[in-house]
């Protein structure tokens, strides 16, 4: 892995993990480690196979489990697009995905405050939107390598 957690993700972990009565580990620091250091919206399949540069004995079950726990702490997201295997992005900010049909790859796209209010504006009247996912799918300009 080519990323280490500084001082501040390990806080944050530590602390989201308090929160809910459970402890760090080093896989949930692995898999927590994985998924912020590229940023680019891994599948539990490629956080396996990342992980396992540090620790070969992780299972995917193990992999799984961890997601899920930073998930419900509330430190990463999960993303859905299509019937595409769940991603994890560790983006907390309301933002918007746009996956590239040609290279699979999902980017965010950043939303200021006057674009999530338009957002809201289309909702009936009486509705409250607590959370929104918004993805878009399409291709990119970017030249495949």
């Amino acid at each position: 892995m080519s990323y280490t957690l500084n001082d501040q993700d390990k806080e944050d972990l530590l602390t989201a993990l308090k929160r809910k009565g459970l402890r760090p580990t080093k896989q949930r620091s692995s898999v927590y480690e994985v998924i912020l250091g590229k940023k680019d919206h891994p599948s539990a399949d490629e956080i396996l196979l990342r992980v396992r540069r540090v620790l070969p004995t992780i299972s995917l079950a193990t992999v799984y489990n961890c997601v899920e726990t930073l998930v419900d702490c509330g430190l990463v997201r999960q993303v859905n697009i299509d019937r595409a295997p769940t991603r994890f992005c560790p983006n907390l900010t309301p933002h918007a995905h746009f996956k590239c049909s040609r290279t699979g790859e999902i980017f965010d796209l950043a939303m200021d405050s006057t674009t999530i209010s338009n957002l809201k504006s289309i909702l009936p009247e009486g509705f409250l939107a607590e959370n929104f996912d918004l993805s878009f799918i399409g291709s990119t300009k970017k030249p495949l390598s």
